[in-house]
Protein backbone atom coordinates (compact mmCIF):
# COMPACT_ATOMS: atom_id res chain seq x y z
CA UNK A 1 0.00 0.00 0.00
CA UNK A 2 1.58 3.33 -1.03
CA UNK A 3 2.34 5.91 1.67
CA UNK A 4 -0.27 8.62 2.03
CA UNK A 5 0.70 11.96 0.54
CA UNK A 6 -0.38 15.43 1.60
CA UNK A 7 -2.00 18.05 -0.61
CA UNK A 8 1.37 19.03 -2.12
CA UNK A 9 1.90 15.46 -3.34
CA UNK A 10 4.79 14.84 -0.96
CA UNK A 11 4.99 12.08 1.61
CA UNK A 12 4.63 13.46 5.13
CA UNK A 13 7.88 13.62 7.08
CA UNK A 14 8.46 11.48 10.16
CA UNK A 15 8.44 14.70 12.16
CA UNK A 16 4.91 15.54 11.01
CA UNK A 17 3.74 11.97 11.57
CA UNK A 18 5.02 12.14 15.15
CA UNK A 19 3.30 15.49 15.72
CA UNK A 20 0.01 14.20 14.30
CA UNK A 21 0.13 11.08 16.46
CA UNK A 22 0.87 13.08 19.63
CA UNK A 23 -2.03 15.41 18.87
CA UNK A 24 -4.38 12.52 18.05
CA UNK A 25 -3.61 10.68 21.26
CA UNK A 26 -4.36 13.72 23.41
CA UNK A 27 -7.59 14.44 21.56
CA UNK A 28 -8.78 10.84 21.93
CA UNK A 29 -7.86 10.82 25.62
CA UNK A 30 -9.96 13.93 26.25
CA UNK A 31 -7.09 15.68 28.03
CA UNK A 32 -6.44 19.38 27.86
CA UNK A 33 -2.90 20.68 27.42
CA UNK A 34 -3.03 21.83 31.02
CA UNK A 35 -3.90 18.34 32.25
CA UNK A 36 -1.19 16.80 30.11
CA UNK A 37 1.32 19.30 31.46
CA UNK A 38 0.49 18.23 35.00
CA UNK A 39 0.83 14.54 34.19
CA UNK A 40 4.12 14.85 32.29
CA UNK A 41 5.63 17.85 34.21
CA UNK A 42 6.38 19.53 30.87
CA UNK A 43 5.19 23.05 30.05
CA UNK A 44 1.91 23.21 28.10
CA UNK A 45 3.45 25.61 25.54
CA UNK A 46 6.19 23.10 24.84
CA UNK A 47 3.67 20.27 24.54
CA UNK A 48 1.68 22.35 22.04
CA UNK A 49 4.85 22.80 19.97
CA UNK A 50 5.23 19.02 19.88
CA UNK A 51 1.69 18.62 18.57
CA UNK A 52 2.21 21.20 15.82
CA UNK A 53 5.62 19.93 14.76
CA UNK A 54 7.44 23.10 15.78
CA UNK A 55 9.51 21.02 18.20
CA UNK A 56 10.43 17.38 17.85
CA UNK A 57 10.96 16.77 21.55
CA UNK A 58 13.62 14.96 23.55
CA UNK A 59 13.65 11.23 24.37
CA UNK A 60 12.56 12.11 27.91
CA UNK A 61 9.36 13.98 26.97
CA UNK A 62 8.45 11.36 24.36
CA UNK A 63 8.93 8.59 26.93
CA UNK A 64 6.70 10.54 29.33
CA UNK A 65 3.98 10.72 26.66
CA UNK A 66 4.30 7.01 25.93
CA UNK A 67 3.73 6.38 29.64
CA UNK A 68 0.72 8.69 29.90
CA UNK A 69 -0.96 7.21 26.82
CA UNK A 70 0.13 3.63 27.58
CA UNK A 71 1.50 3.28 24.06
CA UNK A 72 4.51 1.16 24.99
CA UNK A 73 7.38 2.58 22.93
CA UNK A 74 5.37 3.55 19.86
CA UNK A 75 6.00 7.28 20.16
CA UNK A 76 9.64 6.64 21.00
CA UNK A 77 10.03 4.59 17.83
CA UNK A 78 8.43 7.38 15.80
CA UNK A 79 10.81 9.83 17.44
CA UNK A 80 13.76 7.65 16.36
CA UNK A 81 12.60 8.06 12.77
CA UNK A 82 11.95 11.78 13.15
CA UNK A 83 15.03 12.91 15.06
CA UNK A 84 17.15 13.50 11.96
CA UNK A 85 14.77 16.28 10.96
CA UNK A 86 16.57 18.58 13.40
CA UNK A 87 19.54 18.62 11.03
CA UNK A 88 19.65 21.09 8.11
CA UNK A 89 18.62 19.71 4.72
CA UNK A 90 22.11 20.28 3.29
CA UNK A 91 23.47 17.89 5.92
CA UNK A 92 21.03 15.07 5.25
CA UNK A 93 22.78 13.84 2.09
CA UNK A 94 25.91 13.41 4.20
CA UNK A 95 23.90 11.47 6.77
CA UNK A 96 22.60 9.16 4.04
CA UNK A 97 26.17 8.42 2.99
CA UNK A 98 27.48 7.94 6.52
CA UNK A 99 24.72 5.42 7.25
CA UNK A 100 26.00 3.10 4.51
CA UNK A 101 29.74 3.81 4.72
CA UNK A 102 32.01 0.85 5.41
CA UNK A 103 35.05 3.00 6.24
CA UNK A 104 35.10 6.42 7.84
CA UNK A 105 38.16 8.63 8.35
CA UNK A 106 37.86 11.86 10.26
CA UNK A 107 40.05 14.81 11.25
CA UNK A 108 38.82 17.00 14.09
CA UNK A 109 40.40 20.46 14.04
CA UNK A 110 38.98 21.96 17.23
CA UNK A 111 36.41 19.81 19.04
CA UNK A 112 35.81 16.15 19.84
CA UNK A 113 34.02 14.50 16.87
CA UNK A 114 30.28 14.04 17.37
CA UNK A 115 30.55 10.25 17.26
CA UNK A 116 32.91 10.35 20.25
CA UNK A 117 31.23 12.97 22.43
CA UNK A 118 29.74 12.37 25.85
CA UNK A 119 26.33 13.85 26.58
CA UNK A 120 27.87 16.61 28.71
CA UNK A 121 30.34 17.52 25.96
CA UNK A 122 27.62 17.59 23.29
CA UNK A 123 25.41 19.72 25.54
CA UNK A 124 28.11 22.32 26.11
CA UNK A 125 29.50 22.52 22.60
CA UNK A 126 26.05 22.71 20.98
CA UNK A 127 24.91 25.24 23.56
CA UNK A 128 27.81 27.50 22.61
CA UNK A 129 27.49 26.99 18.86
CA UNK A 130 23.68 27.25 18.62
CA UNK A 131 22.29 29.07 21.63
CA UNK A 132 18.56 28.56 22.03
CA UNK A 133 15.98 27.40 24.52
CA UNK A 134 16.53 24.35 26.70
CA UNK A 135 14.09 22.18 24.76
CA UNK A 136 15.74 22.91 21.43
CA UNK A 137 19.17 22.18 22.89
CA UNK A 138 17.92 18.88 24.34
CA UNK A 139 16.66 17.86 20.89
CA UNK A 140 19.98 18.69 19.24
CA UNK A 141 21.93 16.75 21.87
CA UNK A 142 19.65 13.72 21.56
CA UNK A 143 19.93 13.75 17.77
CA UNK A 144 23.72 13.93 17.92
CA UNK A 145 24.02 11.15 20.46
CA UNK A 146 21.60 9.03 18.45
CA UNK A 147 23.99 9.05 15.50
CA UNK A 148 26.64 7.35 17.65
CA UNK A 149 24.79 4.10 17.08
CA UNK A 150 26.76 3.89 13.83
CA UNK A 151 29.78 2.71 15.82
CA UNK A 152 27.83 0.18 17.88
CA UNK A 153 25.71 -1.56 15.26
CA UNK A 154 26.23 -5.18 14.24
CA UNK A 155 28.50 -4.32 11.29
CA UNK A 156 30.06 -0.97 12.15
CA UNK A 157 32.36 0.92 9.78
CA UNK A 158 36.08 0.97 10.35
CA UNK A 159 36.55 4.35 12.00
CA UNK A 160 39.78 6.33 12.23
CA UNK A 161 39.77 9.72 13.92
CA UNK A 162 42.74 12.08 14.06
CA UNK A 163 42.23 14.67 16.79
CA UNK A 164 44.26 17.86 16.65
CA UNK A 165 45.91 18.85 19.92
CA UNK A 166 43.65 21.91 19.82
CA UNK A 167 40.81 19.54 20.72
CA UNK A 168 42.53 18.90 24.06
CA UNK A 169 43.31 22.56 24.69
CA UNK A 170 39.60 23.40 24.99
CA UNK A 171 38.33 21.59 28.05
CA UNK A 172 34.77 21.54 29.31
CA UNK A 173 33.82 24.05 32.01
CA UNK A 174 33.28 21.18 34.46
CA UNK A 175 36.62 19.42 35.17
CA UNK A 176 34.89 16.17 36.14
CA UNK A 177 32.91 16.08 32.90
CA UNK A 178 36.10 16.81 30.97
CA UNK A 179 37.79 13.87 32.65
CA UNK A 180 34.77 11.74 31.74
CA UNK A 181 35.09 12.83 28.10
CA UNK A 182 38.77 11.90 28.01
CA UNK A 183 37.99 8.55 29.63
CA UNK A 184 35.32 7.95 26.99
CA UNK A 185 37.88 8.53 24.23
CA UNK A 186 40.10 5.87 25.81
CA UNK A 187 37.15 3.47 26.01
CA UNK A 188 36.29 4.00 22.35
CA UNK A 189 39.94 3.53 21.35
CA UNK A 190 39.74 -0.01 22.72
CA UNK A 191 37.12 -1.06 20.15
CA UNK A 192 38.56 -3.22 17.39
CA UNK A 193 37.06 -1.10 14.62
CA UNK A 194 38.07 2.28 16.10
CA UNK A 195 41.50 3.90 15.73
CA UNK A 196 42.32 7.19 17.46
CA UNK A 197 45.35 9.35 16.80
CA UNK A 198 46.45 12.71 18.20
CA UNK A 199 48.06 15.34 15.99
CA UNK A 200 50.37 17.37 18.27
CA UNK A 201 51.14 21.03 17.68
CA UNK A 202 54.78 20.01 17.18
CA UNK A 203 53.83 18.41 13.84
CA UNK A 204 53.70 21.90 12.37
CA UNK A 205 51.60 23.28 9.53
CA UNK A 206 49.40 21.09 7.33
CA UNK A 207 46.82 21.55 4.52
CA UNK A 208 43.74 21.13 6.75
CA UNK A 209 44.48 23.69 9.46
CA UNK A 210 41.20 25.11 10.75
CA UNK A 211 39.11 22.65 8.72
CA UNK A 212 37.59 19.41 9.95
CA UNK A 213 37.27 16.62 7.40
CA UNK A 214 35.30 13.39 7.10
CA UNK A 215 35.95 10.80 4.38
CA UNK A 216 33.34 8.12 3.70
CA UNK A 217 34.01 4.97 1.68
CA UNK A 218 31.06 2.96 0.34
CA UNK A 219 30.99 -0.77 -0.33
CA UNK A 220 31.21 -0.11 -4.08
CA UNK A 221 34.47 1.80 -3.63
CA UNK A 222 33.04 5.29 -4.12
CA UNK A 223 34.12 7.99 -1.69
CA UNK A 224 32.65 11.26 -0.46
CA UNK A 225 34.19 13.97 1.69
CA UNK A 226 32.68 16.53 4.03
CA UNK A 227 34.63 19.61 5.10
CA UNK A 228 33.48 21.82 7.92
CA UNK A 229 34.51 24.89 9.87
CA UNK A 230 32.70 26.84 12.57
CA UNK A 231 30.36 28.54 10.08
CA UNK A 232 29.77 26.26 7.13
CA UNK A 233 30.11 22.75 5.72
CA UNK A 234 30.49 21.37 2.22
CA UNK A 235 29.87 17.89 0.83
CA UNK A 236 32.32 16.89 -1.92
CA UNK A 237 31.44 13.95 -4.15
CA UNK A 238 33.40 14.57 -7.36
CA UNK A 239 36.36 12.20 -7.63
CA UNK A 240 39.08 14.81 -8.11
CA UNK A 241 37.95 16.89 -5.14
CA UNK A 242 37.70 13.85 -2.88
CA UNK A 243 41.15 12.62 -3.97
CA UNK A 244 42.73 15.97 -3.13
CA UNK A 245 41.23 15.90 0.35
CA UNK A 246 42.18 12.25 0.86
CA UNK A 247 45.81 13.03 0.10
CA UNK A 248 45.70 15.92 2.58
CA UNK A 249 44.34 13.52 5.18
CA UNK A 250 47.09 10.98 4.47
CA UNK A 251 49.78 13.60 5.03
CA UNK A 252 48.14 14.71 8.26
CA UNK A 253 47.70 11.15 9.54
CA UNK A 254 51.35 10.35 8.85
CA UNK A 255 52.35 13.30 11.06
CA UNK A 256 50.16 12.19 13.95
CA UNK A 257 51.16 10.10 16.96
CA UNK A 258 50.65 6.36 16.62
CA UNK A 259 47.47 4.92 18.16
CA UNK A 260 49.47 3.62 21.15
CA UNK A 261 51.25 6.96 21.64
CA UNK A 262 47.92 8.74 21.34
CA UNK A 263 46.38 6.65 24.11
CA UNK A 264 49.38 7.43 26.32
CA UNK A 265 48.99 11.11 25.42
CA UNK A 266 45.39 11.16 26.66
CA UNK A 267 46.25 9.15 29.76
CA UNK A 268 48.96 11.66 30.74
CA UNK A 269 46.53 14.49 30.17
CA UNK A 270 44.07 12.87 32.57
CA UNK A 271 46.74 12.15 35.18
CA UNK A 272 48.30 15.61 35.05
CA UNK A 273 45.08 17.53 34.67
CA UNK A 274 46.90 19.70 32.15
CA UNK A 275 44.73 22.08 30.17
CA UNK A 276 46.88 25.11 29.49
CA UNK A 277 50.41 24.19 28.49
CA UNK A 278 51.22 22.49 25.20
CA UNK A 279 51.72 18.80 25.75
CA UNK A 280 55.00 17.12 24.92
CA UNK A 281 54.16 13.90 23.01
CA UNK A 282 57.40 12.32 24.21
Amino acid sequence: MPARKNASGRKPSARLLLAAEVARLREESGRSLGQLAQETTYDRTYLHKLETGVRIGSPEVIAALDKVYATGERLSMLWELARDDVFPDKYKRFMELEATATVRYEYAAATVPGLLQTKAYAHEVLGVAQPGDDQELAELVAARLGRQGLLHRESPPHYRAVLDEAVFRRALSDPEEWQAQLAHLLTMAQLAHVTLQVLPFSSGLHPLIGTSLTLLWQADGSTAAYTENSHTGELVEDASGVERLRLSYDLLRDSALSPRESVAFIQRLMEDGATCETLDPT
